[in-house]
């Protein structure tokens, strides 16, 4: 029988753990098509900045258009509660974007525009170093800034946020994401769990504390505001689970 050294055991057992990613469910059934990739009917936004360019959604601010604060493109189509939303996205660099759910359309109070939303939100970026990425949990005006990072497979209850598990490491990180790039979105809210997928791996599991949660509402899209940017959306289409 090999024999080990104390010394090796203790080394053997700092060593970290391998990450492996979960897959993406398949896609299956009858999802609605939330874009018709033409024109944007069924949206709602600031005219000036969003579009419809080479058959995909287009948003840009430049020095000449300027948004005052965070602007969305709001689908008015309906609200979803439990669903698995299903997109692609590509965006500059300097500056971030995001998909909102189960989020609320502001239209009073200290409003900044005509199209506030506030609401959970999946971080859209096109960087590599976390966890400044693409994936995380953002609550859009909720006062909780990032509730759940890249990587983090985490519950949420009266003493606050605990992390369970690494979803995925940096380098398993640098390896998945497309910089500059199209990136394939699966976002998967049953109850009071939510999942990220990212090009076909779980990259956040995050479950709410239930006076937390937040139950259903719309789906938007965000323009940043601050530095230039642009942001595409295509494929978007979604498959109510409630």
């Amino acid at each position: 029988m090999q024999k080990f050294s104390l010394v090796a055991v203790v080394l053997l057992l700092q060593l970290p753990a391998v990450v492996t990613a979960q897959e993406v469910p398949a896609e299956t059934g009858e999802y609605i098509r939330l874009f018709n990739g033409t024109d944007l009917d069924g949206w709602d936004g600031d005219p000036r900045l969003w579009s419809v360019r080479d058959g995909v959604i287009h948003g840009e601010t430049s020095e000449e258009k300027k948004t005052n604060g965070n602007t969305f493109l709001i689908y008015r189509g309906r609200e979803f509660g439990d669903f698995e939303l299903r997109l692609s996205f590509r965006c500059a660099s300097t500056n971030n974007s995001g998909v909102q759910y189960r989020s609320k359309h502001i239209t009073e109070g200290n409003v900044r525009n005509k199209w506030v939303v506030r609401g959970y939100q999946h971080e859209i970026r096109n960087e590599l170093v976390l966890p400044n990425v693409a994936g995380f949990i953002y609550g859009e005006g909720l006062g909780r800034g990032r509730i759940c990072l890249v990587g983090e497979k985490a519950v949420m209850d009266q003493e606050g946020k605990k992390v369970l598990e690494t979803l995925i490491d940096q380098k398993g990180f640098e390896q998945l994401f497309r910089l500059d790039d199209w990136n394939d979105v699966v976002i998967v809210a049953k109850g009071k769990r939510l999942q990220h997928y990212l090009n076909g791996k779980l990259i956040v599991d995050f479950t709410d504390r239930d006076d937390l949660v937040l139950t259903d509402g719309i789906i938007a899209l965000q323009l940043h505001a601050g530095k230039p940017m642009w942001v595409e959306f295509r494929d978007l289409r979604i498959k109510p689970l409630d």
